[in-house]
């Protein structure tokens, strides 16, 4: 049966000294408020729903606010502080509208009786299976604290992990793009104003010159159709790579060969893949239904077809470091480490190490990548617009020379 989405409501009223008072709280109807304002001891005389702002509106939550709520959370838990009282110390230091109706729901939930894991469920597109199977973990053990701080650590470090990725990927495409913008307005707004000053010359133009100009004259021509291209072309793609699971395991076959990217991205999947693991393993969820969490938690086409044939293999009683070498796809150091942690029973620890040691490659990766692409994209724009001004500037020497 589903449950009804809560919503935030205003309200005004005097509690029981009489007293003026208002405030939020979160609720599924205007009568469940007032019914849980009346336990509080406060007479509502309005309760209306929380007017949304006319522009804009709350941003939306992102999984570096969830890494940091969790943390919060695992602080508060360690520090003996009450559940529920918990959420209301969180909710008052959050600036997200957003973040704080989210944790104010869920308050609302675990105080009408809901289950913490239950609770999150409820919120699918914050709280994923693993998150919300790994909170049940620690419920059902009576270990919450311990798998807050868990979850909080496996998140922090993921994000991280997400956000180097990012910074490898987005600093060159933005510079390109910067100066793809550039190149284009050198050729529709100031080489056509060179064209006109060459045309009154009557001499024979050189030829690298008559190539800029040509290209000038495509592109002032044909720039809308172009631009719509590639609008159309990226819209395209992100469509293809969201609705075909098809394509997006070819897209990420293909992110895995490419140059220097491609071994940032493998490090950082083999690093998801022991964090994941490790985190799951440790919270005492078996072993089967851990490589599910992690098949998911993988990011990539590939590795989540691996896992699944290592989930099937390991049911069938082969063990894990075994069923990991015949994918063929793993580096030799995590199935060494692997086996040991089987062997030693210490395999949360082995793989966490692995983790550590794989993160740590991604940043230096990435590191290196910064330095190699800075010098080389300098390199372009300066032979993309010094290409364009000596291009500009050769029919005037060439006059020099004349006279």
């Amino acid at each position: 049966m589903a449950t009804a989405a809560s919503t935030v409501f205003v309200y005004k009223g005097v509690d029981k000294k009489g007293s003026k008072v208002e405030g939020e709280v979160s609720g599924t109807s205007s009568a469940l408020v007032k019914a849980q304002l009346i336990k509080q001891g406060i007479n509502a005389k309005t309760v209306r729903k929380k007017p949304k702002p006319m522009f804009g509106g709350s941003k939306s939550i992102a999984p570096q606010d969830i890494a940091i709520f969790t943390r919060q959370m695992a602080t508060m838990m360690k520090a003996g502080v009450p559940l529920v009282q918990s959420f209301d110390i969180v909710a008052e230091g959050v600036e997200s509208e957003a973040l704080r109706t989210l944790i104010l729901s869920i308050r609302d939930d675990i105080a009408s009786g809901t289950s913490f894991a239950s609770s999150l469920q409820k919120h699918p597109r914050q709280f994923d299976d693993l998150f919300c199977s790994l909170v049940d973990s620690g419920e059902q053990s009576g270990a919450l604290e311990t798998m807050l701080d868990r979850i909080a650590t496996y998140k922090e470090k993921t994000e991280i992990i997400k956000a180097k990725i990012k910074k490898a990927m987005t600093y060159p495409i933005a510079v390109v793009a910067v100066a793809l913008i550039v190149t284009g307005i050198l050729l529709v707004k100031v080489v056509p104003q060179f064209a006109e000053t060459f045309s009154s010359f009557g001499g024979q133009l050189p030829a690298f010159t008559l190539f800029v100009l040509g290209i000038s004259e495509t592109v002032q021509e044909w720039w809308l159709i172009m631009l719509v291209a590639i609008v159309a072309s990226v819209f395209a793609f992100k469509e293809a790579n969201q609705r075909s699971k098809g394509f997006s395991a070819n897209v990420d076959k293909l992110m895995l060969k490419l140059p220097i990217v491609g071994n940032i991205v493998y490090n950082s999947i083999i690093a998801r893949y022991a964090r994941t693991l490790s985190t799951t393993f440790a919270a005492g969820v078996p072993l089967i239904e851990a490589l599910d969490s992690v098949a998911g938690a993988t990011g990539n086409a590939v590795y989540t077809k691996a896992v699944y044939t290592i989930r099937d293999d390991v049911s069938t009683g082969i063990q894990l470091n075994a069923a990991m070498r015949k994918t063929n796809i793993f580096p030799s150091m995590i199935l060494q480490m692997t086996a040991i942690g089987e062997e030693s029973g210490a395999l949360d620890e082995m793989l966490d190490k692995v983790a550590n040691y794989y993160e740590e490659m991604v940043d230096n990766l990435v590191d290196s990548l910064t330095s190699l692409l800075e010098p080389l994209i300098m390199s372009v724009l300066g032979v993309l617009v010094g290409g364009l001004m000596i291009a500009m500037y050769l029919p005037i020497f060439q006059m020099g020379q004349v006279v």
